[in-house]
C-alpha cells in the first residue's frame, strides 16, 4: 500500500480496523511490563528514594505532550502544503491527548518537586514552556469547536499550530538556556545517557508502552473524527435537498 492510498477516509479506516487489535495488545504488553519494572524491579535513587519512581510515568507524559504538538505541526504543514485531507483530522485527533499527556507531566512533576525542590512549583523555563503547552492545546481545542466548517477551521488552527511550534525548541533546550531547577537532560544525550542502566531500561520500556497507548487512541479518535465528519456532510446533503424541495414547492 502506498502512503497516498492512506488519503482515501475508507481505505483509512480498514487499515486502522486491522491495526487496532494488535497495537492494544502490544500496549498492554509493553505498558505493563513497563510499569512492572519500574515499580517492582528498578531500585530506588540513592538521593531520591523511592520518589524516583515518578520519573517512569512523568517523563513519558512529558514526552508525549511535545510528540503530540509535535505531529500536529507536521499535520499543519500537510494542510497548508500537501492539501492532504486527514491532515486536519489527525491534528484534531491528536490535541486532546497531547493535553491530557502534557497535564499528567505537570502534575506528575510537582508531586516529584515538592519532596526534591521544597515547593509544588516554581516559575522557571521548563516548568513555564510546558505549562504554556499546556494552554495552548486548550486555546486549539476551543478553536476547533468554535469554527463550525471544517475546512475554514483547518486552516486557523494550521496557522495557531505552526505559530506555537516555536515553543517546541524552548522546551527542550530551556534548561540549558536558563538557570533552572530542572535537572538538565539524561537519556537523549548526544554523549550517551547518564542514567543508571537498572532505570534506564524500565524508563525506556515505560516510554515504548506510553507512545503505543497515545498510537492507539490517535488512530481511535481519528476513526471517530472521520465518522463525525461523515455524519455531518450526510447532515448538510440532507438539509440541502429540503432546501430545494421547499423552494421547487412554493415556485
Amino acid at each position: 500500500m502506498r502512503l497516498i492510498d492512506l488519503a482515501n477516509p475508507t481505505v483509512f479506516s480498514r487499515l486502522t480496523d486491522r491495526l487496532l487489535p494488535w497495537l492494544a495488545g502490544a500496549t498492554a504488553l509493553t505498558l505493563g511490563a513497563g510499569l512492572y519494572l519500574a515499580f517492582f524491579v528498578a531500585p530506588a535513587d540513592y538521593q531520591q528514594g523511592e520518589t524516583v519512581k515518578i520519573m517512569y510515568a512523568h517523563v513519558p507524559a512529558a514526552w508525549l505532550g511535545m510528540f503530540a504538538y509535535a505531529m500536529m505541526t507536521l499535520s499543519a504543514l500537510g494542510t497548508f502544503v500537501w492539501k492532504h485531507p486527514l491532515s486536519d483530522v489527525s491534528a484534531k485527533a491528536a490535541a486532546p491527548l497531547g493535553a491530557v499527556f502534557t497535564l499528567i507531566a505537570l502534575i506528575t512533576g510537582s508531586l516529584w518537586g515538592k519532596p526534591m525542590w521544597g515547593t509544588y512549583w516554581v516559575w522557571d523555563a521548563r516548568l513555564t514552556s510546558v505549562l504554556i503547552l499546556f494552554i495552548m492545546y486548550l486555546g486549539l481545542i476551543a478553536l476547533w469547536h468554535a469554527v463550525e466548517e471544517p475546512a475554514r477551521a483547518a486552516r486557523a488552527t494550521a496557522i495557531v499550530i505552526l505559530v506555537g511550534s516555536i515553543n517546541l525548541p524552548i522546551i527542550k533546550f530551556s534548561v540549558d538556556w536558563w538557570n533552572t531547577l530542572h535537572q538538565p537532560t539524561s537519556v537523549m544525550r548526544l554523549d550517551g545517557p547518564t542514567i543508571d542502566a537498572s532505570m534506564l531500561w524500565p524508563l525506556l520500556i515505560s516510554a515504548i508502552g506510553f507512545t503505543l497507548l497515545f498510537t492507539t487512541l490517535h488512530l481511535i479518535a481519528m476513526k471517530n473524527e472521520l465518522m463525525r465528519r461523515r455524519v455531518r456532510a450526510l447532515r448538510v446533503k440532507a438539509a440541502s435537498r429540503g432546501a430545494q424541495r421547499t423552494v421547487t414547492a412554493t415556485a
